[in-house]
């Protein structure tokens, strides 16, 4: 496995004692771990203590957890966030976006990491990946895990899954997605995601903005619609 790595601190200066006292821990390492078959993985990895390991959703990257892990990194954690496959600084491939090798590119990334006693927490398509990672590679070296919004194995309504959503509620997405990419990853954050389409909800430009700029930094791919 090839390495490439550079270290840059970019964490602003603030003031605070227990902040400046860790400021070399809290270092910002952005590093690639190149996988077997050719794919290269991004993540971050800052501090030292405890790791937690932060999976995001689609079509986000690990910058979405830019907040997460700054509060944990300040209480002591070690926190690691990674852009899957097909997502902005990771490899750019239009193929591999199931869950088993979301899950391997995770077990990949954290035997190259050497990781023990990790609190794993997964968002959406970040939980899917998290619980598939437990089911095929076990959970040795896990001491939590935290699942948030996570995707069912299934999401389509079928007989056997009558809770599911009409095929043609991703038929529509699809649609939306082929015909004006950035738009539809304006509408997303603007609306359903953070609630925003809710009666009295205030809006944050920022985190539309946010939002938006990981999306268009992906490949810009079908809606998955089962692991």
């Amino acid at each position: 496995m090839r390495i490439a790595e550079r270290s840059l601190s970019l964490l602003p200066r603030t003031a605070g004692a227990q902040f400046e006292a860790n400021a070399t821990a809290r270092r910002r390492r952005w590093t690639r771990s190149r996988q077997k078959d050719g794919i290269t993985i991004y993540y971050k990895d800052w501090g030292k203590g405890q790791p937690i390991v932060f999976s995001h959703g689609w079509p986000l990257s690990a910058d979405d957890w830019d907040a997460q892990m700054l509060f944990f990194l300040h209480h002591g954690y070690r926190v690691i966030a990674h852009d899957r496959r097909g997502h902005e600084r990771s490899t750019q491939t239009g193929d591999g976006h199931d869950m088993d090798h979301y899950a391997d590119d995770l077990a990949a990334l954290m035997a190259h990491l050497n990781l023990k006693d990790v609190i794993h927490v997964g968002h959406s398509t970040g939980g899917g990946e998290v619980t598939h990672y437990l089911a095929r590679h076990g959970e040795r070296g896990v001491a939590k895990a935290a699942l948030i919004s996570a995707v069912p194995p299934l999401m389509v309504k079928t007989a056997a899954n009558p809770l599911g959503l009409p095929k043609s509620a991703f038929d529509d997405l699809q649609a939306q997605l082929a015909a004006n990419r950035s738009q539809f990853y304006r509408d997303v954050p603007a609306g359903p995601f953070y609630g925003y389409n809710r009666p009295g909800a205030k809006a944050s430009e920022a985190f539309i903005q946010n939002w938006w700029r990981q999306g268009m930094m992906g490949v810009p791919r079908r809606i998955m619609t089962a692991s």
